[in-house]
């Protein structure tokens, strides 16, 4: 038998239909007389994998002229596959990784926005993979490309990201089957059949004018433009005060203003560039450190200090009108239709203490009996914000921001952010570099509840080593060894590895 089967796999997550296309496919082959077989593999879990789907075609003309069937294999193998269809970015990764894009062969057809992995979201730093590198990698691996924000062309159809495939797929001639043949599938299926008809005719137009284009949205990234004029004439001084520093901070220090106006309110931003201009003086005295990092680096840190999670934000956060309008869109509700949001909270006694007043709260915690009580309430929440009650209890907390300069846990950071301030001005006129990685090592210290705890720790083992790191000509590398380490695994091994190093222990 000189033919050989066309391969197909669809690499698509759950919830998006790969299912469904592999159906669609099924019954367009059988439809033009093609023996087709479909397997499948299923993911861990919606976001820990996607679902391979697996497809298998060969003309029934031409197995009736060998007289035999073709043997078709179950799974994709490296190095044969035709065609690869994959839903998101990451997932068209995952593909080339396995081998299953190759260049002298396979077509990938591959949406190029970003549905982020467990992983990503929960890695202890920045754990996104850059969109810019991924779509270059995958420029470079296929025969021939089709790319383009799939997800954004279903919701201006408002169809589902697998009509847009199943168009892609036709547009790209990978399959000998006519049009009408698959238009004729999605009929059949009865389901949403204009809106999947048009996803489909604009994604096959697209994929026959051979769109490789990266449309992805990428990380939002700062203006390098300071206005001259603020929104209003009271937060015009600080403005003012901004586009007096060097231009090169200017637009860090800008964006931290504005967190901190939201988080608290101008006078925080005050404090805010206060410590921000300390450093911008300090600068100015050391000798040789025209790069601006010094002060770019604490800006960026200081702002996220500034405005650390606590109770209050969080409420304050959840009940957000814009919070509302995202999850509308998100779930694509209709105008006028209800919706509702179930938040599961379990503040510790820890959280409790830290959103009351500074000495009331430490008298909390400074009593294990009264801790053991209150421990007992501190279960797990179910708070359904779509309800008056529910969204009062969190909008009232939220409301107690205006309190917050008075409550123990703000007592406890500005106590924390005024000792780092202190190592990062000791440091600097002598060791400008290790001030340096100081400041960046701050986005250990994140997040609440027990990440929180956990990067405080981290923090502190590595600011415990600066007396070590100063007398080092190598300290600053050091430094960012220590500070990248924590970030590599929640149970601190690789920290421990690092630090055993450093210390000569093996």
């Amino acid at each position: 038998m000189s033919e050989r089967p066309i391969n197909l796999t669809i690499a698509a997550l759950g919830g998006q239909g790969g299912g469904v296309l592999a159906d669609w496919l099924i019954e367009i082959a059988e439809a033009e007389d093609y023996l087709v077989q479909s397997t499948s593999v299923p993911g861990v879990a919606q976001r820990t994998g996607a679902t391979i789907y697996y497809l298998e075609f060969f003309p029934r003309a031409a197995a009736l002229r060998a007289g035999r069937e073709p043997v078709m294999a179950l799974m994709p193998v490296a190095g044969d596959v035709d065609c690869v269809l994959a839903s998101e970015l990451a997932e068209a990764g995952r593909a080339i990784q396995r081998g299953l894009v190759t260049p002298n062969r396979t077509t990938l057809i591959a949406s190029s926005h970003r549905a982020y992995t467990i992983g990503e979201k929960s890695a202890m730093g920045q754990g996104a993979v850059d969109t810019e590198q991924l779509t270059e990698l995958i420029r470079s691996r296929a025969k021939r490309l089709v790319l383009f924000d799939m997800e954004e062309t279903a919701e201006r159809n408002q169809s589902v990201i697998s009509s847009v495939l199943l168009g892609a797929l036709c547009g790209s001639g990978v399959l000998p089957f006519r049009r009408q043949t698959f238009e004729e599938a999605i009929k059949t299926s009865g389901i949403a059949v204009k809106a999947n008809l048009a996803a489909f005719e604009d994604a096959r137009q697209r994929s026959q004018r051979g769109d490789s284009g990266f449309t992805g949205k990428a990380a939002p990234k700062l203006s390098a433009e300071v206005p001259i004029h603020a929104r209003t004439k009271a937060l015009q001084p600080l403005l003012d005060r901004v586009r007096r520093l060097p231009a090169a901070a200017q637009p860090v220090v800008l964006e931290g203003v504005r967190r901190v106006i939201d988080y608290q309110d101008p006078a925080y931003a005050k404090l805010f560039l206060e410590r921000v201009e300390s450093i911008a003086a300090l600068e100015n005295r050391v000798p040789d450190s025209g790069s601006n990092a010094l002060i770019e680096a604490t800006a960026r840190s200081l702002a996220l200090w500034m405005t650390f999670e606590d109770t209050i934000r969080v409420a304050d956060l959840k009940t957000r009108a814009s919070r509302f309008v995202r999850v509308r869109e998100e779930i694509r509700a209709d105008p006028g239709q209800l919706f509702g949001i179930t938040e599961f909270m379990k503040p510790r006694v820890e959280e409790i203490a830290g959103t009351l007043p500074a000495g009331l709260g430490s008298w909390l915690l400074d009593s294990p009996r009264l801790c053991g009580w209150l421990g007992r309430f501190t279960g797990g929440r179910q708070i359904r914000t779509g309800t008056i009650i529910g969204f009062l209890m969190l909008h009232a907390l939220g409301g107690c921001k205006r309190w917050r300069r008075a409550t123990l846990r703000f007592r406890e950071e500005n106590a924390r952010i005024e000792a780092w301030l202190g190592r990062i001005v000791d440091l600097a006129e002598q060791h400008y570099s290790l001030a340096v990685e100081l400041a960046r090592a701050q986005r250990l210290v994140k997040g609440y509840g027990e990440t929180h705890e956990r990067g405080w720790r981290n923090f502190q083992s590595i600011v415990g080593q600066l007396d070590l790191l100063a007398t080092r000509s190598d300290g600053a590398v050091w430094l960012s060894r220590l500070h990248e380490a924590a970030l590599a695994d929640e149970e601190g091994r690789a920290l421990q590895r690092e630090l055993g190093l450093l210390h000569g222990v093996t």
